[in-house]
């Protein structure tokens, strides 16, 4: 009777998912699209950085780029990786001053909203970020997390700015339209701004490509946007700005099959998957961020 009714729990659990217009299979997804141009001038190597999975579960509801100063100022759970102190009130000397996940002794703050499994209860569900903002369900861990610094497809890139703070997608992108969403499934080329179904085996796969073309003077804006942007078509930075390291984190879960599953997000933004985004604190020692930029430059493998 207990293998019956879980069954059946499985089943109407695969009918809401199918019905639910925020998943998609992934061999209905586009495919990826090619890499940009690469010109003679270009600097095409890569530098991976080994920063675990955030085995120590460090996760909380603030956001130090958009909200310094506010406990819980995201209304909903960021994970992190690299910087363990990471917190609403941390400041370049607090991070500077902090142990570390990451290899290379890299300080830098890099995080991103959780993923739940929906048809739990989560540990936080009377807590902000948690249930409280309407992020129910329990916190999934991350298999894999992989963050990379790629080169500039049109030329040469300057050192990562100390303190720099990038922020890549679009929170209220479910309002607002848009979003730099990307989601897929490991080993298969395709992507999407929906939440992935994925075949039996095959991890869920988020990616986050982050702003390189960075305005040479700031390390923070008004928006969080304006000081760094994304080079035009991929390749060229727009004029005024300069090519620094392309940060891209790869994030990868082991969704069980069948269980429905979504990010955290604004109360308002209904945990809508084009929501995804990601942030970074650069804390790069000044010897990681030239030993990172002469990498790139060279056009070599590192890590």
């Amino acid at each position: 009777m207990r293998a019956i009714i879980l069954g059946l729990a499985l089943l109407l659990t695969l009918a809401a998912c199918a019905t639910d217009d925020r998943y998609l299979p992934i061999d209905e997804a586009p495919r990826v699209p090619p890499a940009p141009v690469v010109s003679a001038d270009a600097s095409t190597g890569t530098f991976t950085i080994s920063c675990g999975r955030n085995e120590g579960r460090h996760l909380n509801a603030d956001n130090v780029v958009i909200s310094p100063g506010r406990p819980n100022g995201a209304h909903h759970t960021h994970e992190y990786v690299g910087n363990e102190s990471t917190d609403y009130a941390s400041t370049d000397s607090s991070l500077a001053a902090s142990p570390t996940t990451c290899a290379h002794e890299d300080r830098s703050a890099y995080y991103w909203p959780v993923l739940r499994l929906t048809d739990t209860t989560g540990h936080d569900e009377h807590q902000p970020g948690g249930g409280v903002h309407g992020n129910t369900g329990e916190v999934l861990p991350p298999e894999e997390v992989v963050v990379t610094y790629r080169g500039n497809a049109a030329g040469r890139v300057l050192g990562m700015p100390a303190g720099l703070r990038l922020i890549t997608g679009d929170p209220a992108a479910f309002t607002n339209g848009g979003g730099r969403a990307r989601w897929g499934c490991v080993g298969v080329d395709r992507v999407t701004d929906r939440y992935p179904r994925c075949e039996a085996g095959s991890g869920v796969e988020r990616t986050f490509e982050f702003p390189s073309c960075w305005d040479g003077r700031n390390v923070d804006s008004v928006n969080h946007r304006g000081h760094a942007v994304f080079p035009l078509g991929g390749q060229v930075c727009p004029a005024g700005t300069f090519p620094v390291p392309a940060l891209t984190v790869r994030v990868v879960y082991r969704v069980p099959e069948g269980r429905p599953y979504a990010i955290d997000s604004f109360p308002e933004q209904l945990r809508d998957p084009r929501t995804d985004h990601a942030m970074l604190v650069s804390a790069l020692p000044g010897g990681l961020a030239e030993r990172i930029r002469g990498c790139l430059n060279r056009g070599e493998v590192c890590g």
